[in-house]
């Protein structure tokens, strides 16, 4: 026979864990989960260089955006490969770039810095929002020769951009690792290379 002592041991438990529960089920809602997304690439043909320009539409989670208010860059790497269309996996690309492009937010300053790496000097902003758009503005960025290319192949320009977790803080990491809500990738996008 059940006491009524245990019995409401087992009502208080089943509240408790339904709470959890509960909790569990909403917390992911109430955060926001991030996006990156190639928007647009253009290149062109500058004195026998093709020079590429890009957009980024960079959306961080709430996680990302909290971390940057207290201090912590965000680094967002951006892969660039030139190859023939149509290549095969195991076939070597003509170009293959990492490139890191950061964001941080000064305190003392109130202000927002955008950059490149390795340098750490780059564009100030005033307002959260203008710097996230000015970190997605890939502008004339150097691929390579035109006299690389043969004339009679099509080529695809690849790019992926995504969040950097190994450029965040190390006790950050393993929760960024393990969070969906910090794996910011826009996945790999193909375009056809038009000088």
């Amino acid at each position: 026979m059940i006491s009524a002592r245990s019995l409401r041991c087992w009502q208080h438990l089943r509240l408790m864990l339904s709470a959890v529960v509960l909790l569990g089920l909403t917390t992911p809602a109430l955060a926001q989960k991030g996006s990156i997304k190639v928007e647009e690439v253009d290149t062109r043909l500058v004195s026998g260089i093709l020079v590429m320009n890009a957009a980024l539409e960079t959306n961080f989670g709430t996680e990302a955006l909290e971390a940057l208010e207290n201090g912590v860059p965000l680094t967002i790497l951006l892969h660039v490969q030139v190859r023939r269309a149509g290549a095969w996996l195991w076939e070597d690309s003509l170009l293959d770039l990492q490139l890191r492009y950061a964001i941080r937010y000064k305190p003392l300053s109130e202000r927002y810095e955008v950059y490149r790496l390795p340098s750490s000097e780059g564009r100030s902003f005033v307002s959260r929002d203008a710097a996230i758009r000015a970190l997605g503005e890939i502008k004339h960025l150097n691929l390579l020769s035109a006299s690389s290319l043969d004339p009679d192949t099509d080529y695809e320009l690849q790019l992926r951009a995504s969040l950097d977790i190994e450029a965040l803080p190390l006790p950050l990491r393993p929760i960024a690792y393990l969070k969906p809500s910090w794996k910011l990738t826009s996945g790999w996008t193909k375009w056809p290379l038009r000088p």
